[in-house]
């Protein structure tokens, strides 16, 4: 992946602003071109600065196999291959305090969602606004981490039902608690500068569990680049952005396991030693993202790639991120550590009018790059953990009104053929969404 780098930061600064188009992530800045920014300026000046928002996406599923496991929505219950669920059901409420000059000085964010399961907190953090400068901002509390593009798009706005099988694994629930450092330059017209830089310290496990587990902390850090025309004498718009996590997790048990190669053959090997307890695994990924977006007269083509790589500690059935730390009789279970890749690819294309859309999505999640097909065993150490999935998918968006949306999706979910029993061939888990979006 370094080899591509350069030609980002090369595309990055050869492409010239464009303002009109207007990226719809969780952690948007205030900048008075775009729909966040424009919401703000609207909060203070009609509503007395706050300003309620929410929507809630009802949705009917059916899957191949009854008790099916799976990352659109999670898993089916054992007698069950189709089911109505209430996915999300969110209320937001926004605080905004402009000075005396009509500058922004903070901002105070309260999300929950609310579903059949029950409640949970989604967004609760706060904003400050440093105005001699114009060009910083901290954020601190409950938010989304500055990572990816996927991980940022909102579920509201996303044309997929769910996030890729690598973003829910590598980032559950998208958020953490932690500090973050926004440079981005305002200027006198609103308008805020072409280049961002985020860069966070957060407690890392996110909020999948109830609370931080070890002192190691987690720094992520995202540079970003607004949609900008490729020429003068083009209306296509080209971002990018490219991303870094160096996080851990503190090992609690004198046993970690690694891939190793031993006899020919990798396997996962056991590492028993009085110095891991209390020794960092790594959580260090790297990842690039690009965006291509062709307009016409009747909507728009939208081209989206993502790429991530790195290593990852968890445990020994999941790749998945522990959102506590892994208990078995009483006893600290060994921590697991894997090198992984994954990628996002997304083709978008409106059908004559920009109430129509087209969706195509392929990604694929490579939990452990050392090993593929029969390879992974039980013989050699392996599990479910260890197997890679491509996915492919394909849908139709119809939004009536900027209150609705109705999304048709479809989802073809590959496994890689192993020595696992249950995973010789492929397991049936293929997912059909039908859903509808009621938004304020």
């Amino acid at each position: 992946m370094k080899k591509w780098i350069p030609v980002i930061l090369f595309l990055l600064i050869l492409c010239k602003p464009d303002n009109t188009f207007a990226q719809r992530f969780l952690m948007d800045l205030v900048d008075t071109t775009n729909q966040m920014g424009k919401g703000m300026l609207s909060i203070y000046e009609r509503y007395n600065r706050v300003r309620i928002s929410g929507y809630i996406q009802p949705q009917f599923q059916y899957i191949t196999e009854k008790g099916a496991d799976t990352y659109n929505g999670g898993n089916f219950s054992d007698m069950s291959n189709n089911r109505f669920m209430l996915r999300r059901g969110r209320l937001r409420v926004d605080y905004a305090h402009l000075n005396d000059k009509g500058e922004p000085t903070s901002y105070f964010v309260f999300q929950f969602d609310g579903t059949e399961r029950g409640v949970a907190i989604r967004d609760f953090w706060g904003r400050f606004y440093e105005n001699k400068f114009k060009l910083f901002a901290l954020t601190t509390g409950m938010f989304a981490r500055p990572f990816g593009y996927e991980v940022n798009l909102s579920s509201a706005n996303r044309e997929t039902p769910e996030r890729g099988r690598m973003s829910q694994i590598l980032m559950k629930t998208e958020r953490d608690i932690g500090a973050m450092l926004t440079l981005n330059k305002r200027r006198k017209d609103g308008k805020t500068s072409d280049f961002k830089l985020d860069i966070g310290v957060f407690n890392g496990q996110g909020m999948s569990g109830p609370n931080d587990y070890d002192s190691h902390k987690d720094i992520i850090a995202k540079v970003s680049m607004k949609p900008k025309r490729i020429s003068n004498f083009s209306p296509v718009l080209f971002s990018a952005a490219i991303s870094g996590y160096a996080g851990g997790i503190t090992s609690q048990s004198e046993v970690i396991y690694k891939v190793e190669k031993k006899n020919e053959n990798y396997m996962m090997m056991r590492d028993s030693s009085q110095r891991n307890l209390g020794k960092a695994t790594p959580r260090n990924y790297a990842g690039a993202d690009a965006q291509l977006i062709i307009p016409n007269k009747r909507g728009q083509t939208e081209f989206r790639a993502e790429y991530i790589k790195g290593t990852q500690t968890a445990t020994a059935l999941s790749s998945e991120t522990p959102g506590i730390y892994p208990v078995s009789n009483g006893l600290k279970d060994p921590l697991y550590v894997r090198n992984f890749d994954g990628a996002y690819f997304y083709f978008l294309q409106n059908l004559n009018s920009v109430d129509h859309q087209f969706v195509l999505k392929y990604d694929w999640y490579d939990p452990n790059k050392k090993v593929s097909g029969k390879e992974i065993s039980t013989a050699n150490g392996f599990s479910k953990g260890d197997l890679r999935y491509n996915t492919l998918g394909v849908g139709y968006v119809y939004r009536p009104n900027e209150s609705l949306k109705f999304m048709f999706y479809y989802e073809n979910v590959k496994n890689e053929k192993s020595g696992l029993p249950g995973f010789t061939s492929d397991a049936p888990d293929d997912v059909f969404t039908c859903r509808v979006q009621y938004n304020f």
